[in-house]
């Protein structure tokens, strides 16, 4: 990490084959199972065009101040071990920023990391002066991840 980046990751070990992992991160329609955003605002709007799932896939959404806007689309997808997302912030705040999934085989079941890496922005040093982006956003990962692995492990 530079100055002018920052990058934020969290991993899990799920106790299903990676397979099935990259199968709910590869549909943007699933997220709505685990993602830790989603009850941010009852009232979300989510567009999805492009590819069903993997690459190609976008997912836009707009919400309320904390839900915020965006858009995310799947840029590669190599089941079922990688993937890597475009992420676009337009509202509360623009940023851009690259997030990638990496699902490994450990035993009968998978290692799960997800790792932003974005611009440090002026708002992003803002922001820094009262806490950092792995302490701001570093949360919600573990709980997208804990609540991926208690879907997946039923």
């Amino acid at each position: 990490m530079t100055d002018r980046t920052y990058t934020i990751t969290r991993s899990s070990a799920i106790g299903v084959p990676a397979d099935a992992v990259f199968e709910q991160i590869a549909d943007f329609h699933k997220w709505t199972e685990w993602s830790p955003w989603e009850g941010l605002d009852s009232n979300m709007e989510r567009t999805y065009s492009g590819s069903a799932a993997g690459k190609g896939a976008i997912y836009h959404w707009s919400g309320n101040r904390q839900a915020g806007q965006g858009r995310m689309e799947i840029l590669e997808a190599e089941a079922p071990s990688r993937l890597l997302i475009d992420l676009v912030f337009e509202k509360p705040w623009k940023s851009h920023s690259v997030t990638e999934f990496t699902i490994d085989e450990a035993g009968s079941g998978s290692e799960v990391t997800w790792t932003m890496t974005g611009p440090t922005t002026f708002v992003t040093r803002v922001m820094g002066i009262f806490k950092s982006m792995d302490s701001l956003l570093g949360p919600d990962f573990e709980k997208g991840l804990a609540k991926l692995k208690s879907n997946l492990e039923v």
